[in-house]
């Protein structure tokens, strides 16, 4: 007799789901999801602060176009790639070009952005300072957000404590992306963000162009549409994003996973599971949230 086909509601609802997830990782899996067609907001640990790794760049690219509405910087702004912006970095592809090269600040933040170059988030961040991105973050609403560092350090231990990198929330990321969204079209929104609503555009477009796809969009049929940042740190991975869907937000997701030991029991690498553990959290939002 043939068995009747297995259905998200056979599986538990979206909560148990979610938990199911992390729960069957030894590391501690935060993460804060809202349905955006129902508005329903599912968490785990939202409001722990957790290492942010390269997903505080998405503040630090905000913070930028603030800056840049109000004429303190401007994106076509040339930029000289020298030697010293290759030090102590350990991601993107600039470190391996040769210096010399003219590139804008808008390409900086593309950079910074699409590729997690921190060659270019160098260039970005020297035009700003650690003060000036805290007080933006705090000002729009992401108080569990603290910026402490231009770059890391290189030499960090994978048992590092929080106030050696930038921390953050899920629920601050959750609600920088949500903010994000909301600007699209809405002059008031775009206020509340501090840019115009050319520049709200030009930030979501950014976030789309990731070419990273790690995570939340592994698991997601080829093309799906992500608008998302995503980081890797000594204690863990990563990402934040808007998952689309025929052209519509779905849900957004920020996970962060932290304590991830370098080897599971069966050998895999922790990053690697890691990483999928949050393709796993996506891929249950994608199969509720489209029912």
């Amino acid at each position: 007799m043939n068995k009747a086909p297995m259905t998200s509601a056979s599986l538990g609802s979206t909560p148990e789901r979610l938990n199911a997830v992390c729960d069957a990782q030894p590391f501690i899996t935060r993460f804060c999801i809202k349905n955006l067609r129902t508005g329903e907001v599912f968490e785990r640990g939202a409001d722990e602060e957790a290492p942010s790794a390269s997903t505080r760049k998405t503040s630090i690219m905000m913070a930028a176009l603030k800056a840049v509405h109000e004429g303190r910087l401007d994106l076509n702004e040339q930029i000289v790639y020298e030697a010293r912006f290759a030090e102590e970095v350990a991601s993107g592809m600039f470190r391996y070009l040769t210096p010399g090269i003219v590139i804008s600040l808008r390409d900086a933040i593309t950079g910074m952005m699409v590729l997690s170059d921190n060659v270019c988030t160098k260039m970005v961040f020297e035009r700003l300072t650690l003060e000036e991105v805290n007080s933006y973050c705090q000002s729009i609403g992401m108080v569990g957000t603290h910026h402490r560092f231009l770059i890391p350090p290189l030499a960090l231990s994978p048992d590092h404590s929080l106030k050696s990198v930038t921390t953050t929330t899920a629920r601050d990321q959750m609600f920088l992306l949500q903010s994000i969204l909301d600007a699209q079209g809405s002059e008031e929104g775009s206020k509340r963000l501090g840019v115009s609503q050319a520049l709200s555009a030009y930030a979501l477009q950014t976030l789309k162009n990731q070419i990273l796809r790690y995570a939340i969009p592994s698991r997601l049929p080829f093309g799906t549409v992500v608008a998302h940042k995503g980081g890797t740190g000594k204690r863990g991975r990563m990402n934040a994003g808007i998952v689309y869907s025929n052209g519509e937000p779905l849900y957004i997701i920020t996970a962060f996973t932290d304590q991830v030991p370098q080897d599971m029991p069966d050998g895999t690498p922790g990053y690697t599971v890691s990483l999928e553990t949050i393709g796993r959290l996506s891929r249950v939002c994608w199969d509720d949230f489209r029912a």
